[in-house]
């Protein structure tokens, strides 16, 4: 399936607007007005059918975007337009009818799951907050057993009497309960052995196709993210990096973040794998709590140049594609 990259221009089914959430400062550390950013500026669309992989390392605020695109948390600045409709200004009331068409995989299968329920209780439970009448309820969690590769005779089981794989079928299975027009997945093959990791990304492939459902796939394996993506956004310290089609930034990434991370990831082949040179980054990502001025980048950038110390880059087209880099001093 190919999405063509001026989809956006026209109509997309999600746009987020320099989306920014800014958590309190925890008492006794940073002085009482101070906060900590854990997302800023964020800035990003996807059309119907499309996946965006959101990549970057633990801490860099893409979960916690993720969660704000549902509403699990509420931003304290920027705005979030579904299908048209800025769900960042509405009540929980008028939130309410989204809901079905906008739904979260979680990281952790069995901690999403209610051990309580049966199988068949958790798949049903986004039909029977939205009133579906009893009878088609037993009808579509059938189907949907079915769709992601489980059997009737599991309905009546326990998550704890599952795989890890399986766990995450039935997350997916009540997630597409409602047929959503968006579903973020957080990490949802990082808890997976990695057989079992391809499987389910091959699973959510063939959704796609079946269904027309857009993914925000959220991760930190690159090779995750360029087997399912159609473009890739990479985060750093609370801000988006490099955003671009897939290709355009695995085959030329632009950005010196991006250009380490890609230099981390194994090669098939094992002549290329030795010849090529691993970037090594120096040190650890800054705190969010006190990041440093400038580019956020900056003190772990082998390219760092004086203005990067002093002026933050704007987020802007660089190379002949649609690719945006924040950097002052991008890849050709």
């Amino acid at each position: 399936m190919t999405v063509r990259q001026d989809t956006l221009t026209e109509a997309p089914l999600l746009e987020v607007s320099d989306l920014g959430m800014t958590f309190p400062a925890p008492r006794g550390g940073l002085r009482r007005s101070a906060g900590i950013k854990a997302v800023d500026g964020v800035s990003f669309g996807v059309a119907a059918g499309e996946t965006l992989g959101l990549v970057g390392e633990s801490g860099c605020g893409k979960s916690t975007t993720g969660r704000m695109l549902v509403r699990l948390l509420d931003p304290t600045a920027g705005r979030v337009d579904f299908e048209g409709k800025d769900i960042t200004r509405i009540g929980q009331r008028e939130m309410r009818p989204l809901r079905s068409r906008m739904q979260i995989i979680f990281q952790d299968p069995f901690a999403s799951l209610n051990p309580r329920q049966t199988v068949q209780q958790i798949i049903s439970a986004p039909l029977r907050a939205q009133g579906t009448d009893a009878a088609v309820i037993r009808r579509e969690v059938r189907d949907l057993v079915g769709l992601v590769g489980l059997s009737p005779e599991h309905l009546e089981r326990y998550p704890h009497q599952f795989s890890g794989g399986q766990a995450q079928r039935i997350g997916i299975a009540r997630a597409l309960a409602t047929r959503p027009a968006l579903v973020v997945a957080d990490e949802p093959v990082s808890a997976l052995d990695v057989s079992i990791q391809a499987q389910i990304v091959g699973l959510m492939e063939r959704l796609q196709r079946e269904l027309g459902v857009a993914y925000v796939f959220i991760a930190h394996d690159l090779a995750v993210v360029k087997h399912i993506s159609h473009r890739v956004a990479v985060m750093y310290l609370g801000r988006i990096v490099e955003i671009g089609d897939r290709e355009e930034v695995y085959d030329r990434p632009a950005h010196p973040y991006t250009n380490a991370l890609l230099s981390a990831v194994p090669l098939p082949d094992p002549v290329a794998e030795r010849a090529r040179e691993r970037i090594v980054l120096l040190g650890d990502p800054p705190s969010p709590a006190n990041p440093p001025a400038g580019c956020t980048f900056h003190p772990r950038c082998p390219k760092v140049q004086d203005i990067c110390r002093s002026e933050p880059p704007l987020l802007r087209i660089s190379g002949p594609g649609q690719r945006q880099v924040a950097c002052h001093f991008p890849e050709n």
